[in-house]
């Protein structure tokens, strides 16, 4: 894991063209014949080259051995007429301070826009997307070069939706008439870094015990999906600094990182992710129940990871980074329907073997806290997966929400 800064994407300093006469190998030629006692005239001759640039490849080689074939830059050591370094100094000032363009940079100091351009693409300033607005530096951001490499984790807050609905779905004059007061459930998100596939569960609570677990529970399935969590990013929450967090991460060989405290950013995908999981699940329409929002969790999962186009992939989704079968999704799926078609899970109940859920992708359980036949609070079945066979027996389990069918795989 190296953290980089964005405007460093370069190509290699040199690059070899199609019609290209002297490649590295071509030179190593020139002088493995030199050596040989050709002269200058016959390979010069044979490699289409002049006489003066065989010259040349053999006394780098004679004064510098092997590197000496190797190319150099073509720029000139110095440059008497380039923008003295006092100015350039101003001029990055004024970019990094007032985050001015060009045209009003020129006008300050007196030179022309183009000139001005060139010296903030010198300075990698060009380009104000690629500083942090409040600080003026240029932003470093982690990159990864395998899955698994670095995970984020991150959780965000989610009012529960009241019976009957909330104010999103009766109007916002609504929202003062009949108020229930039925508090907050957190979204526990785990992401990879480099593939962007990601997992999330619904939790009451964001305490050390509920983070702990789904730690545990997103290791459990990101390894399923062939990836091994090497180091997980966090911020600065209570249940991350917390005595078994940290037991859990030395248990499961994890290397635990936390953020610097009021520094957000740093965590960037994670943060970048609860957006887009508001935006495209938790508010994308009206909910009528926590029942409902919570089925559509596990699709929209589904959807992100397997079918939609990332903008950091390349227009790819995150699953194309994996390196596993493509088809393993489309077939846990497929287990599902066949196992209850097979009686495995009785659809009318809900309720299955403890075997068959924990061979199953992961769905909603609906637990009856009250014991009264109400649905209480949404529990993924992930969450369940580790625990004794008699989950059904110990939760009151009384549902079992099915997927509806893909459009991408109809399944």
């Amino acid at each position: 894991m190296t953290a980089k800064h964005t405007p460093d994407r370069r190509r290699p300093l040199l690059q070899y063209h199609a019609n290209a006469k002297l490649t590295l190998r071509a030179r190593r030629d020139l002088v493995e014949r030199m050596v040989a006692g050709w002269s200058v005239s016959e390979i010069a001759e044979m490699m289409n080259v002049s006489r003066p640039t065989v010259y040349k490849w053999w006394r780098r080689w004679q004064t510098e051995g092997d590197e000496g074939l190797q190319d150099r830059s073509s720029r000139p050591r110095r440059c008497p007429h380039q923008t003295p370094r006092r100015v350039e100094q101003r001029i990055e000032r004024l970019r990094r301070d007032r985050k001015l363009g060009p045209a009003r940079i020129a006008g300050i100091v007196g030179m022309h826009a183009s000139t001005v351009h060139r010296v903030l693409v010198r300075l990698r300033l060009n380009r104000l997307r690629w500083l942090d607005r409040p600080t003026g530096r240029v932003v470093r951001r982690i990159e990864t070069s395998r899955p698994g490499e670095l995970v984020h984790v991150d959780t965000k807050k989610l009012g529960r939706i009241p019976r009957g609905g909330g104010w999103r779905a009766h109007g916002w004059e609504t929202r003062h008439k009949n108020r229930q007061r039925v508090g907050y459930d957190s979204v526990h998100s785990m992401i990879d870094a480099y593939s962007r596939v990601a997992y999330s569960e619904i939790l009451p609570v964001e305490d050390a015990e509920h983070c702990t677990g789904f730690l545990e529970r997103a290791v459990a399935w990101f390894a399923d999906h062939g990836i091994t969590v090497e180091r997980v990013l966090t911020d600065n929450g209570g249940g991350y600094r917390s005595t078994a967090w940290r037991d859990m991460c030395a248990q499961l060989g994890i290397i635990h990182t936390r953020t610097r405290p009021y520094t957000p950013r740093t965590n960037g995908k994670a943060e970048r992710f609860n957006r887009t999981l508001l935006d495209e699940w938790a508010y994308v329409r009206t909910y009528r129940s926590d029942l409902q929002r919570a089925d559509a969790l596990d699709r929209w999962l589904h959807t992100y990871n397997h079918h939609r186009c990332h903008t950091a992939l390349d227009g790819q989704p995150p699953m194309s980074r994996i390196n596993n079968d493509p088809g393993r999704a489309e077939a846990g799926l497929r287990s599902l329907h066949d196992g209850a078609e097979a009686g495995a899970i009785d659809t009318e109940t809900g309720v299955g073997s403890a075997r068959f859920v924990a061979q199953s992708p992961p769905q909603h359980w609906i637990v009856d806290r009250s014991g009264t036949g109400s649905p209480g609070r949404e529990v993924s079945a992930n969450e369940r997966r580790h625990m004794a066979g008699t989950v059904a027996e110990a939760l009151n389990v009384h549902t079992l929400v099915f997927p509806t069918t893909c459009p991408r795989t109809g399944l």
